[in-house]
Parts: structure tokens; C-alpha cells; sequence
């Protein structure tokens, strides 16, 4: 959108001042669909083995969490740790589709997507996947535990 010419003439002023007002009134309703599309995202994960699946909102926050009868071969510790992994790969999969809805709305003001993108990144990282030494990580079984320790 260029520069409204203001004070050439009183015609042409009036002109220009009402395309720019229709311009600020064009951003702003691309603003708040944006708004609106990003408050509705949800993700859903589930784990490798299938017994933990994780759905959480725009914010990160859990509104549904299903957890199978197969849970009960697992330690509780196990069980905990399926679901922290579980959960946080949800809400790394939320990033992408709000970067996709900025992009859609609002993706011409790429100052405001990379900051609302990467607010997303920075709260919500890639969850680990693998251990320092390269190895798979898993949740911990019964096997794990000796006196209570968690060995690793």
C-alpha cells in the first residue's frame, strides 16, 4: 500500500484519505482473522507404541489426553514420560500450523510473522528425540529402576 498524497487538493486528499483508511481497515481485518484462525489451532500426537495420544490448543495447553489400557505394562515413571514426550510433540506440531496461518493472513508483514513464529519456536522446541550419545530414547521401564534411581 503506498503513501497517501495529503494537501494537493481538497478532491484528491478526501480521495486519498479514503482509500488509505480502507487500507488500515483491510490490515486490520486480516489481522484479527489471523487472530482468530491461530486461537483455533489444535495439534494431536501419539506415541510410537500407541498407548498415549496428546491433543493441545493455540497455547500449548492440553484439552484432551487419552491414554490406553495398554498403559498398564508400563512403569509409572514410563508412563509420565510418554506423556511429557507425547504432549511436547503436540505443541511443537502447533508452530507449524500457526506459521502456515500467518503466512495465509497476514504473510506480506513478514516482520510480524517471523516474531509471532519464532515466540512459537523458542516456547515450543522440537522435542528430543535422541539421547547425547545418539541413541534412541525410550521411556523407562521396570528394568530402569534399581532402589528407585532411574538409571539411563
Amino acid at each position: 500500500m503506498s503513501e497517501p498524497v495529503f494537501g494537493v487538493d481538497g478532491a484528491r486528499t478526501e480521495e486519498e484519505i479514503r482509500r488509505w483508511a480502507a487500507g488500515v481497515q483491510e490490515k486490520a481485518d486480516r489481522y484479527q482473522q489471523m487472530q482468530q484462525q491461530v486461537t483455533a489451532v489444535k495439534a494431536t500426537a501419539e506415541s510410537r507404541d500407541g498407548v498415549v495420544r496428546v491433543t493441545v490448543d493455540s497455547a500449548g495447553a492440553v484439552t484432551d489426553l487419552q491414554i490406553t489400557d495398554e498403559s498398564r505394562r508400563m512403569s509409572g515413571a514410563g508412563l509420565a514420560e510418554s506423556v511429557l514426550t507425547t504432549m511436547r510433540q503436540a505443541q511443537a506440531g502447533i508452530r507449524d500450523q500457526v506459521a502456515e496461518v500467518m503466512s495465509a493472513t497476514v504473510g506480506d508483514d513478514t516482520e510480524t510473522v517471523n516474531a509471532v513464529v519464532s515466540a512459537y519456536r523458542e516456547r515450543f522446541p522440537d522435542p528430543e528425540t535422541e539421547a547425547e550419545d545418539g541413541a534412541e530414547r525410550r521411556p523407562p521401564d521396570d528394568e530402569d529402576f534399581e532402589d528407585g534411581t532411574y538409571l539411563r
